[in-house]
């Protein structure tokens, strides 16, 4: 088992070995942790994908507690239209996000930065700390930009995030969009910072004066 964000600190353990009886599925893992009323919005992966709770298990498979969202770098081998994915536990360059897309066929590049503010919900915030499932996390960026690049005929397409403690005003993410015309760009790369916030798995704990929480439902 694999454990993230509020629900590792509640175990005390990022992973947990689990017996289950022949015949197990997805949905038999919740109580076995014994962790207590399962948080709503709560997804699970299998093997680093995610998967529905009646699916079956085997023995050695790892399987994830992926609580909701807050908000390595090698491309997919075979992909004609590459696209670059990372995790970095240093800052991030969007001089290297743009280069990574740059293409003879591209007529305009779009770029999306999230950056750390001071003040959220009413509170003085003093930093963010960033958690990612890696391995899982990459793999669904690199679906989300061959979805996009489907939708919108881009050329390439660069999504880097942060990991780990992000101070007020560094930058948290970077994503860099190419395309022939600049209304695809555009679009695309509002839709990658609005699905990524949704469906990969990173999570995001803010510290602030007085306190600190894990953001996101059921977290």
């Amino acid at each position: 088992m694999r454990l993230f964000a509020a629900l590792r600190e509640r175990a005390g353990s990022a992973k947990v070995e689990l017996e289950l009886t022949d015949g197990a599925t997805v949905a038999d893992v919740w109580p076995t942790l014994d962790l207590g009323q399962e948080p709503p919005g709560i997804l699970y992966a299998l093997n680093r994908a995610y998967a529905e709770r009646g699916v079956g298990l085997s023995e050695g498979d790892e399987v994830a507690v992926i609580p909701p969202v807050s908000g390595g770098d090698d491309p997919p081998s075979g992909s004609e239209l590459q696209s670059r994915f990372r995790l970095s536990e240093e800052p991030l360059s969007v001089e290297a996000a743009v280069a990574e897309v740059r293409d003879d066929g591209a007529g305009a590049i779009a770029t999306f930065i999230g950056t750390t503010r001071a003040h959220s919900r009413g509170r003085d915030v003093l930093y963010l700390d960033y958690e990612a499932y890696e391995g899982m996390a990459e793999q669904v960026m690199a679906d989300l930009a061959d979805e996009l690049k489907r939708r919108h005929e881009l050329c390439k397409v660069a999504i880097h995030h942060r990991v780990g403690r992000v101070e007020i005003g560094e930058m948290s993410v970077v994503i860099a969009v190419s395309a022939s015309h600049r209304a695809a760009a555009l679009a695309a790369c509002q839709e990658a910072i609005d699905e990524l916030k949704v469906s990969v798995p990173l999570w995001k704990k803010e510290t602030y004066v007085g306190g600190e929480e894990w953001i996101g439902q059921g977290s």
